[in-house]
C-alpha cells in the first residue's frame, strides 16, 4: 500500500466521525472590532477588525454555501452555513481561528465550519494588511505579533457581545491556525516572537522558503520587510514584537502547515506547557517542515505531531472549484484529493479538542 493509499483509507475510516458530527446545523454571525493597530496595518488606514463567528445552530434553518470568487464563478467552495441563525441551546467550548498569510476567515470556513458541526463557536477574523480581500501591506506582513492581539480583541468583542455571550463556555478556550495562523496561535498560547532570530536565520538560509517573498506578496523581500522594521511608526511596535500576546486560559492549540517559526524565540517554546497539536504534509514548499512544523515539534514539551504523506502546503485552502482548478495555480498542486485531507485534518481537530477542551 502506498503513502498516498494509506492516506486515503485512513481518512474514509475517519469520515464516519466526521458524519456524525454533522448532526447539527451552523450559524454564520459577522462583527466588527476596531483597533489602533489594524489602521497602521490596513492599506485605506481603516481600525476595523473584521470577525467570523460560526457556531451551533438550532435544528431546521437553512445553510447556504460559502464561495470564494465571483458569485456566479466561485475558485473556492468554503462550506455552508445559516446567516443569523439562532444559536443550539447551550453553552459551548470557544476556538479562536487565525488565517494564513494572505488568506481570510471565509477561506477556513471548511475547517471552522466542521469544528461548530462539531458543537464549538469558532471565532475567526480577516487579519488587517494580511488577508485576501484587500491590498497586502508591508505593514500587515511584518507586524506578525499583532495578530495575536487581533484574536485576542475578537474574543473580547464576542464575550461582550449580548446574542453570542450566553453561548460561550469560555472555560474551554482553543486556538488553531493554518501556516502564519498557526505562528499566530502560538502566540497567543505565550510564545514570544523574536525578529533577531528569524533575520539572522535568513541570513544564513536566504533559500529557505520561510524566507523568501510569498506568493500573495511576490515584491515583498526579507530585506524590504528587514528595512520595513526600521521606519517609523513600524519601529515603535517592533520594540514591543518580544512581549507577551498571550491570550488567557488557552487551553489548547492546534496549528496545520504552521509557518513563520524562525520567528519565535525557541526558549519560549521550551516553555510552553500548553497542549499542541501540528498537522502537516511533507510536501510542504512553503512551509518547509525541517525550518517550521518539524521543529516546533521538537521544542514543545506538549507537542504532537502528524504528519500526512504527500500533502502540500496549499491543500489547506478550501476546496477549488472546477473554475478553480482551470484557472488559479494553486489548485493544481495537489497530489492527494483536497477532500481526503480536510478530512483527515477535521478529524484530527476534532479529537485532539474533545481530549483537551
Amino acid at each position: 500500500m502506498t503513502a498516498r493509499t494509506l492516506l486515503i483509507a485512513l481518512a474514509a475510516a475517519w469520515l464516519g466521525v466526521c458524519t456524525t458530527a454533522r448532526a447539527s446545523a451552523v450559524g454564520e454571525i459577522h462583527r466588527v472590532a476596531h483597533l489602533p493597530s489594524a489602521a497602521l496595518r490596513d492599506a485605506q488606514h481603516s481600525d476595523a477588525l473584521r470577525i467570523t463567528v460560526w457556531y451551533p445552530a438550532v435544528d431546521g434553518v437553512r445553510e447556504t454555501p460559502l464561495p470564494i470568487g465571483p458569485p456566479d464563478q466561485p475558485l473556492f467552495a468554503a462550506g455552508s452555513a445559516a446567516a443569523d441563525a439562532p444559536f443550539a441551546s447551550g453553552r459551548h467550548p470557544v476556538i479562536l481561528l487565525s488565517h494564513g498569510f494572505g488568506g481570510s476567515a471565509r477561506m477556513m470556513a471548511w475547517f471552522g465550519t466542521a469544528l461548530a458541526r462539531a458543537g464549538n463557536v469558532v471565532i475567526a477574523v480577516d487579519h488587517p494588511g494580511n488577508n485576501g480581500r484587500d491590498p497586502m501591506t508591508i505593514a500587515g506582513s511584518v507586524l506578525i505579533w499583532e495578530r495575536a492581539v487581533d484574536l485576542r480583541m475578537a474574543l473580547d468583542t464576542v464575550i461582550t457581545d449580548k446574542q453570542i455571550k450566553p453561548h460561550l463556555d469560555t472555560q474551554r478556550l482553543g486556538v488553531a491556525g493554518f501556516s502564519l495562523g498557526g505562528f499566530t496561535a502560538l502566540v497567543s498560547a505565550g510564545a514570544r516572537v523574536d525578529l533577531d532570530h528569524i533575520i539572522q536565520f535568513c541570513r544564513s538560509h536566504a533559500t529557505d522558503a520561510t524566507c523568501m517573498p510569498q506568493a500573495e506578496a511576490p515584491d515583498q523581500t526579507i530585506a524590504t520587510r528587514e528595512q520595513a522594521l526600521k521606519t517609523p511608526p513600524l519601529a515603535a511596535l517592533a520594540k514591543h514584537a518580544g512581549d507577551d500576546y498571550a491570550i488567557p486560559d488557552v487551553r489548547a492549540v492546534f496549528v496545520m502547515a504552521p509557518g513563520a517559526i524562525e520567528a519565535i524565540a525557541p526558549s519560549s517554546l521550551h516553555a510552553l506547557d500548553t497542549p499542541i497539536g501540528i498537522l502537516l504534509g511533507d510536501a510542504d514548499p512553503v512551509a518547509p517542515p525541517a525550518s517550521n512544523g518539524r521543529l516546533a515539534a521538537t521544542l514543545l514539551p506538549h507537542a504532537t505531531l502528524k504528519v500526512l504523506p504527500g500533502v502540500g502546503h496549499y491543500d489547506f485552502l478550501a476546496d477549488c472549484t472546477a473554475l478553480g482548478v482551470e484557472r488559479e495555480p494553486l489548485c493544481k498542486q495537489f497530489h492527494v484529493p483536497q477532500s481526503t485531507t480536510h478530512a483527515m485534518a477535521i478529524a484530527t481537530a476534532q479529537a485532539f479538542f474533545a481530549d483537551h477542551l
